[in-house]
C-alpha cells in the first residue's frame, strides 16, 4: 500500500498563526501535526508516502524533506487548486497508480494510530474503508447515513440536516476504483469535487465501502480551541523523560518532559506537559496541559493550559496566561512606561481576553 497525505489547505480557521506557517506544521505536544501523520502511516507498514501541497509547499518541503528521518520516501504533489478532496486524489493518480493507498488529512489527530485499521483493509477484499466517528455537530463534516445492518446508505458533504451523527475523520482507504470515481463526478456547489460524493459513488456502482466507527478520541485541528485540545489529548500519551536540567529548588513533577538542552531553575512545573529544547524556565509556574517549544525564555510568570511555540519570551508578566497559543518569537513583557496601561500590536484576526 502507499499512503497520501493531504497538506495544501491555508488554514483560515488557525488565522493569525497561519499567516506565516502551514497548519499541518503547528506542533501539538512538541511534534507537528504533519509529522505525527507520516509517522502513523509509516508505523502501519507504509514506507511510500505522497505529500499533497499547495501554498505552502516551500515550508512543507524544508519541514519534512526526503523522508529519511522516519525511514519512509516521500514524493511531494502540487495541487493546482484547492478544488476537493477528490481533485487531490485526481491529481496524486500518477503515484498512487492502481495501488491501495490510505489517504490521511494532514491536520487530523486520531487516539491509537492507523495500524489496526490498514491491516484490516489489506486483509479484506474491500474496495473501500472509511473511518467515522460520532460528533455534536455533525453539520460540519462529512455525514454517513447506514443501514440497518451497518453498510453505507449515504453520504452527504455538511448537511443542513444531518441523516446521524457520523462523521467522516479523514481517514480513507481506497483501491483502484477510487480512478473511476474521481472522473466520474462533478463539481459541488462548492465548485469543489467531494470525496463524499466520490465515495457514495463506489456504493452506487455496487463496490463493497466498509465504515468503521472510532471509538476513541479524534480532533481536526483546524480551530485554537482544538489545537489546544488535541495538545491535551497528546501530552497525556507521551512518556515522561526529563533529559535537560532541573535545579533543586524547583518543584517537577512526574508527568512533565523535559527535552535535551532545557533548563528548569527555582520553578514549578506540573504536568502533563512538555518544556521544549533549549527552553529557559526561571522563576516562574507552569501548569498542567502545557507546550513550551524550543528556545524560549520563561521569567518571573506564570502559564498553563497553553501552547507557545518556539523562540517566544514570557517575562514578568503579571497576571497567570491560560488557554492560549502564542505564536513564533513573540515577546509578552510587562511595560514599565506611564501611565500604566495594556499596550499591544495584534495582527489581523487575533484574539486578546483581558480580565
Amino acid at each position: 500500500m502507499k499512503g497520501l497525505i493531504l497538506s495544501g489547505g491555508k488554514g483560515t480557521r488557525l488565522y493569525p498563526l497561519t499567516y506565516t506557517r502551514a497548519k499541518q506544521l503547528i506542533p501539538v505536544a512538541n511534534e507537528p501535526v504533519l509529522f505525527r501523520v507520516i509517522r502513523a502511516i509509516r508505523d502501519a507498514g507504509i514506507h511510500d508516502i505522497g505529500i499533497v501541497v499547495g501554498d505552502t509547499a516551500a515550508e512543507i518541503r524544508e519541514a519534512v524533506g526526503d523522508g529519511s528521518r522516519w525511514g519512509v520516501g516521500i514524493t511531494y504533489i502540487p495541487q493546482s487548486a484547492p478544488a476537493g478532496l477528490a481533485h487531490a486524489v485526481k491529481e496524486s493518480l500518477p503515484f498512487i497508480g492502481d495501488d491501495r493507498f490510505v489517504m490521511f488529512l494532514g491536520d487530523n489527530v486520531i487516539q491509537g494510530g492507523i495500524s489496526s485499521l490498514i491491516r484490516q483493509f489489506a486483509d479484506s477484499h474491500w474496495n473501500s474503508q472509511i473511518v467515522l466517528t460520532a460528533v455534536n455537530d455533525p453539520r460540519q463534516y462529512g455525514v454517513a447515513e447506514l443501514n440497518g445492518d451497518g453498510s453505507i446508505k449515504r453520504l452527504i458533504e455538511k448537511p443542513k440536516e444531518p441523516p446521524s451523527n457520523l462523521a467522516l475523520v479523514g481517514i480513507y482507504m481506497f483501491d483502484r476504483h477510487i480512478r473511476e470515481a474521481v472522473h466520474a463526478i462533478k463539481p459541488s456547489f462548492r465548485n469543489e469535487l467531494e470525496i463524499t460524493d466520490a465515495i457514495q459513488w463506489l456504493v452506487d456502482q455496487g463496490h463493497a465501502v466498509h465504515p468503521y466507527i472510532h471509538k476513541g478520541w479524534w480532533i481536526d485541528t483546524g480551530k485554537p480551541g482544538d489545537m489546544l485540545n488535541a495538545n491535551d489529548h497528546v501530552l497525556e500519551e507521551v512518556s515522561p523523560r526529563i533529559e535537560g536540567a532541573v535545579d533543586a529548588a524547583s518543584k517537577v513533577d512526574f508527568r512533565v518532559t523535559v527535552e535535551r538542552g532545557a533548563v528548569i531553575e527555582n520553578s514549578v512545573v506540573r504536568g502533563p506537559t512538555i518544556i521544549g529544547e533549549d527552553t529557559v524556565i526561571r522563576d516562574s509556574y507552569i501548569g498542567p496541559f502545557t507546550s513550551i517549544y524550543h528556545h524560549c525564555l520563561i521569567e518571573f510568570s506564570e502559564i498553563e493550559h497553553s501552547i507557545v511555540l518556539e523562540n517566544s519570551k514570557i517575562l514578568d508578566v503579571p497576571y497567570r496566561i491560560a488557554d492560549s497559543i502564542i505564536g513564533r518569537n513573540a515577546t509578552i513583557t510587562r511595560s514599565e512606561i506611564k501611565p500604566k496601561a495594556i499596550k499591544m500590536n495584534l495582527g489581523d484576526y487575533s484574539q486578546v481576553g483581558i480580565l
